[in-house]
Parts: structure tokens; sequence; C-alpha cells
């Protein structure tokens, strides 16, 4: 299988510098649907991702009972409880949309996410539960809007797709989802690959096994979601994001090695990457 090989050049060429004149607004507005009961920091990760790349408001989406935990640890982001988002899924204020991280595939969530891919006229990054939600209720695919962003592990990729082989296998059923829908998939993993909507296959390089941790990929979720936002196409935005996702954990492996380095790590230290990727823009 052809595949083109990111790097550093080729990431720093898709990225836009920010306007000196800019404010707040200039940096789009996203909505994240994220967290359930116990999984508060799965929200907590994937806003916090959000945050630190670029977006300029955020509002999270989460069952009422998480709303101090999120107002504690991300105060930068407004909330909005689940049950008001689903009595009212206007999206206009939005530039983006994503869902799944920690979210759960009860019968409400299920009912939100089904509401918020109809009403969505731009492209989502969808993770995680709402993976395993579109799984068990195919359906739902017709609704995804073109121009979409997957990014599953192996496991959830397989759900939607059947049991591969191999990863080789996996990759090439990653592609046909991809292509048959008009979305970018990323494919989590050891190296990760992005496949965008006409089938073209991009391999990461940056990246370490400390990344193996949970919440990982909540944070790359988020930085995808503050792409889009800000007006990135939906193949450059997975591109970039997991391109700096891994750098961000390269450098926290490099701080805490990569045994004791947590999601939350790679967090912190997505200002660093972000710094050595735009310091020449």
């Amino acid at each position: 299988m052809d595949k083109v090989t990111v790097g550093q050049d080729y990431v720093k060429s898709l990225l836009k510098p920010r306007d000196p004149k800019a404010y707040k607004n200039s940096f789009g507005h996203a909505l994240l649907y994220a967290g359930s009961l116990g999984m508060a920091g799965a929200a907590v990760l994937s806003a916090r991702g959000c945050l630190r790349s670029g977006i300029g408001l955020l509002t999270v989406c989460s069952p009422s009972y998480n709303n101090d935990i999120l107002q504690i640890s991300v105060p930068e982001a407004m909330t909005i409880a689940s049950d008001d988002l689903y009595a009212n899924t206007d999206l206009s204020r939005y530039n983006a949309v994503g869902a799944g991280p920690g979210l759960g595939q009860g019968d409400s969530q299920t009912a939100i996410l089904e509401k918020l891919l109809k009403n969505s006229s731009r492209p989502m990054v969808l993770d995680a539960d709402a993976l395993n939600i579109i799984a068990r209720s195919k359906y739902l695919l017709e609704y995804v809007p073109v121009g979409s962003v997957f990014t599953p592990h192996p496991g959830e990729l397989q759900r939607l797709t059947g049991a591969a082989a191999d990863r080789d296998d996996l990759i090439l059923k990653a592609k046909e989802l991809a292509t048959e829908n008009g979305i970018t998939v990323v494919v989590k993993g050891a190296p990760t690959v992005t496949i965008a909507p006409d089938g073209k296959m991009y391999v990461n390089t940056t990246g370490n096994p400390g990344m193996a941790t949970g919440g990982s990929g909540d944070v790359l979720t988020g930085m995808v979601l503050a792409l889009l936002a800000q007006g990135y196409e939906s193949e450059q935005a997975a591109l970039i994001a997991v391109y700096i996702h891994g750098l961000a954990g390269d450098i926290a492996a490099r701080r805490l090695s990569m045994t004791a380095m947590t999601s939350a790590d790679i967090a912190d230290s997505l200002p660093q990457a972000w710094l050595q990727m735009t310091e020449t823009l």
C-alpha cells in the first residue's frame, strides 16, 4: 500500500499563522459532547487538548453532575448540560462539533448523538463511544457529515468494519470506510495511519509506547476539534493533530519516561510541541 510519510516539514507547510488582529471569535467556537458518570476525566482531557490547540471558544456538553468537575478542571471552557442540548440542538453557533470521549452508549447518549449528526452541517470529529454507538446502529452512518473525522483505536475500528486478520487488513478496511463515506479515518496505533476521503494514506512519524495509556486518544480528539473549528480541512486537521499529539508525547517521554507519563502529561506538553512547530511561522 502506497503511503505518504508525514514529518515536521510537511506539517509545518499546513499550518496557518495566527492573524495579529484576531480576537477569540476568529478562531472558532467548538462543541464537545463527552463524559458520563465516572468518565468526567475523558471530557476534561479532550477539552484540554482542544484548549491547547488554538480554539477561540469551547463549550463542553456533559451530564449536569459533571459540571463542577469541568468548571474547576477547565475553567476556560463553557458548559451545557446534555439534557439541555437534547431539548435544543441548535448548532448554528458552533464551527465544529466533536463527540465520544467517555460518553457511554445508553439510549440517551444515542438519542443526542443522532440529533447532533442530523443537525450538523459541518464536519464532526467522532471518537470512542460515538463510534461504538454508530457501530451498533449502522443507520447513523448515513447522517455523518461529509468530511468528518473518525479517530478509532483498532478495537473501535473493527466494530465498525468487521474483524481484521492483521494490521494491514485493518488499514484496508479503514480505507474502505473512508472512501465509501467521504470521511477521514485516523487509525491509531504504531504508527498511526491517517486515511483521507480519497483513499490517500499518511503515516505519522511521532509518538512512542508511553502514549498507550488511557485518555491519550481523548486529548487527540480535542485537538482535531480545535483545528476543524479554526477552518482547517478535515484531512489537514487530522494530520496536524496526530503529528503534534505524538510530538507532545515524545516531549513528555523525555521529561518523565515512557513508563511514568500519563495522558495529562501529553496535554501539558502541547505548548512546547506547538512552540517547536510554530516558532518560524
